[in-house]
């Protein structure tokens, strides 16, 4: 295993993550890569048919303003995330789109030999709903992947 793709959100368990993951690729002499997946901007606009008088907002300048502010506070994470590690060589991506969907298509296209992620708990409701990423990944992958669990 030459290369390990880690994949962190904003939630504070990203930290065992990331350590988590950074030793066992420093065990196998590995590559590492931090991962974040930005969700589609377009579902933090409000865009809707005429309703009630209400015609919601276009794509406007304050749109591309606000997608240009959370890429940007996404990317600072990553560098933060990256320099929590004190290794120059850790590289980082960040992915646009359903998250699953975006570590996969990373991991494929960086050749990751490994993903890295966490477990979070998430209510049963959500679970049944829309599923976890993890169990998304784990689903869909065809390389290993390294769950660390982390709970409250």
């Amino acid at each position: 295993m030459k290369k390990v793709l880690i994949a962190i959100d904003y939630h504070p368990v990203s930290e065992e993550v990331v350590n988590t993951g950074y030793e066992l690729a420093q065990k196998m002499g590995a590559e590492v890569c931090l991962v974040h997946v930005l969700a589609d901007v377009a579902y933090y606009g409000m865009q809707y048919q005429p309703f009630m008088g209400y015609e919601g907002y276009n794509e406007t300048a304050i749109d591309l303003n606000v997608a240009s502010e959370m890429r940007q506070v996404a990317e600072d994470y990553l560098e933060k995330a990256a320099g929590h590690l004190n290794d120059k060589t850790v590289g980082r991506h960040l992915a646009e789109g359903d998250t699953a969907r975006a570590i996969l298509d990373y991991a494929d296209e960086w050749q990751a030999d490994l993903i890295v992620m966490g477990t979070h708990s998430h209510s049963f409701l959500e679970k049944l709903l829309m599923g976890t990423v993890a169990a998304q990944v784990l689903e869909k992958t065809k390389i290993p992947v390294y769950m660390v669990p982390v709970k409250k």
